[in-house]
């Protein structure tokens, strides 16, 4: 009960001040109507609950499935197998997660099911299975990360030329999407198990960050080479129903509850089977054990089922009608306000964030604060989200704009900055662009682009994800330069290695 206790008041801190925004917001500017207010807190307390309970499913049984089948891949001392494995379970993990549901999800809702949700899920879980492979093979044989991010960033580049800019932004949206509760913790535990496989035999400390940085290059590409392959273009996006005034304030949950629940359980099904059969064939675990991580499971089932029918029943709807009469005010500094101060609390607010920003100040022997992150971080993040609403609002801005420049800065400082920081830099994007990024930021910014007049919902409403994802890259890795050249004065030339 105490761990339940921990990751309920971690949930309400996220959820808390976006509330209270929405209701400061419908008491003034944008009033709305009661029974659309009474959802969004519904809504709000079911994904307060269903988080929760979906976050202690992971720590009870999802982690310890990335445990067990890190340490089986280890005990092969095969790279062959670490690739074939790999793959198989990075696909699956990243089917079930409930960031990239979401996404998708939006995706097809605003292009009337032209490109379906199923299709998002799956192409961009290939992508992230094949790319965690390759992030596995690059421990094994220690090749540096800022190498592998260069190359894999160019050709981000050269796909970008003959990517549709509708797919431009999605393909950026799902790199921050599909990094989340789910999967990034059965990431890390892999990367455990297999970094004792290294040739030196050593497991870098170096080593420990970067892996959900790799796979999370997997989701751009993929998306990338469906839209070229597909050669989709010129897809028309509206939230015309979104905006819809249902009167019942219970209805959308019960009649969300069924299909939901299936999808979980086929996203959860493999991971399970995937468990059995490591547990049957490599690591028999004890019967304890095996109790605890099925329990777990069920935890994960049942909480995944709760937040995502608060998220889709309530808690977007209103994101989106917030940006939709705010941008009717014809007054876009306050949207562009309201996007910033969106951004500032909800990192404030993301649980992980804290993990990482604790993690730094250990790793650095608490020479990094971190409240120095947590600030670079907050405010990073918010001028992320500003910028993201003022592309919505003013004709020409279009993503590559921001995009472009901002990952040239990035993998230039990777050649700088402590090895260490550059490794946290990356994984610290997908640790930004959390829940409440993946809900109400992007429902916020898709419902001011449905007001404007020379908006596209589908090209402008999506890429607030992309640039909550690319902050932190180049904020944590300025951190490190500072530390590097502050341990340089002090004398120690450890360029961010000393644990």
């Amino acid at each position: 009960m105490d761990i339940l206790f921990k990751k309920f008041k971690e949930v309400l801190l996220a959820v808390v001040p976006i509330t209270l925004i929405v209701l400061v917001l419908h008491f003034t500017l944008t009033p709305m109507e009661s029974h659309q207010i009474f959802r969004f807190l519904l809504g709000s307390l079911w994904i307060v609950f269903g988080l929760s309970i979906f976050l202690l499913g992971v720590d009870l049984g999802i982690t310890p499935i990335g445990n067990i089948i890190g340490k089986a891949l280890a005990k092969s001392n095969k790279v062959w197998v670490v690739a074939v494995v790999s793959i198989v379970v990075g696909f699956f993990v990243s089917v079930a997660e409930p960031d990239l549901h979401i996404l998708a999800g939006q995706v097809a809702f605003v292009t009337s099911g032209v490109i379906s949700k199923l299709s998002i899920v799956v192409i961009v879980s290939i992508g992230i299975a094949v790319l965690l492979s390759i992030g596995l093979i690059r421990i094994v044989y220690n090749v540096p990360l800022y190498k592998v991010l260069t190359v894999l960033y160019l050709i981000i580049l050269g796909l970008s030329l003959f990517t549709s800019s509708e797919f431009l932004a999605i393909s950026f949206d799902a790199s921050g999407a599909t990094t989340g509760a789910l999967t990034v913790p059965f990431i890390l535990a892999l990367a455990i198990g297999v970094s004792s496989l290294k040739k030196d035999g050593k497991a870098s400390e170096k080593d420990s960050f970067g892996l959900v940085a790799i796979a999370s290059v997997g989701a751009i590409m993929a998306v990338m080479i469906m839209s070229i392959v597909t050669n989709s273009r010129e897809i028309t996006a509206s939230l015309e129903y979104e905006l819809s005034n249902e009167q019942s304030i219970l209805a959308p949950f019960f009649r969300a509850i069924p299909s939901l629940a299936g999808e979980v359980l086929l996203a959860l099904a493999p991971v399970l089977i995937i468990f059995l059969i490591v547990n049957r064939v490599f690591a028999k675990v004890t019967p304890k054990a095996f109790t605890r991580i099925m329990v777990g499971l069920v935890f994960a089932f049942v909480g995944l089922v709760l937040f995502l029918t608060g998220v889709n029943a309530g808690f977007m709807d209103v994101g989106s009608l917030l940006g939709y009469k705010l941008a009717a005010l014809n007054k876009p500094w306050i949207v562009v306000l309201v996007g910033f101060i969106l951004g500032l609390v909800t990192i404030l607010a993301e649980p992980a964030v804290y993990v990482l920003t604790n993690q730094i100040e250990d790793v650095t022997s608490g020479y990094v604060k971190k409240s120095i992150v947590l600030v670079a971080l907050s405010i990073g993040v918010g001028f992320a989200v500003a910028l993201s609403i003022l592309r919505i609002m003013v004709p020409g801005i279009q993503l590559w704009h921001y995009l472009l420049p901002g990952y040239v800065i990035s993998i230039i400082l990777s050649y700088f900055a402590p090895k260490l920081f550059v490794g946290i830099a990356f994984d610290s994007g997908g640790v930004a662009s959390g829940p409440m990024t993946a809900t109400f930021i992007l429902a916020f910014a898709q419902g001011a682009a449905e007001y404007i007049e020379h908006a596209n919902v589908l090209v402008d409403g999506f890429g607030v994800i992309a640039m909550v994802a690319l902050t932190p890259l180049i904020a944590l890795q300025i951190v490190g330069l500072i530390f590097k050249r502050k341990s340089v004065k002090g004398g120690k030339h450890d360029d961010g290695k000393r644990a």
